[in-house]
């Protein structure tokens, strides 16, 4: 009988163990402040966010051989007109602006980025 209770109290131990280590471990999480807490303070009225500057960009740092060009689609997604690139828009924020992922190559500078959130902020205007 005293064999049992040790066993007993041994698998309280170890369970009592793996419970906290889980609840560590489940409270744990690897969210980026960017996309928790977004910034807001691009002073857009010092940005010049014209669709014509944007479309510089994106032609320059996107629609590039490979990436988003018609002969090279990248995920499906043409960045070339201003139809493709503003129905893409909310993509561009999550992936460009939020997580900065794209370009795969390297992040645009602070002031492309502003220039991107001017744009899209002012509900991506075709001018």
């Amino acid at each position: 009988m005293k064999i049992i209770q040790t066993n007993k109290g041994h698998l309280l131990q170890v369970l009592s163990i793996i419970m906290l280590l889980n609840m560590f471990v489940a409270g744990c999480y690897y969210d980026n402040e960017e996309q928790l807490y977004p910034s807001n303070t691009t002073d857009c009225s010092k940005v010049s966010g014209t669709f014509t500057n944007v479309k510089s960009l994106v032609a320059g740092k996107c629609a590039t051989a490979g990436c988003h060009n018609a002969a090279g689609a990248a995920g499906n997604t043409i960045l070339e007109t201003y139809d493709q690139i503003r129905s893409s828009a909310s993509r561009i924020n999550q992936r460009v602006i939020i997580e900065k992922t794209m370009p795969p190559t390297a992040p645009l500078s602070a002031a492309e980025i502003a220039l991107l959130k001017c744009w899209i902020s002012s509900g991506t205007p075709n001018n």
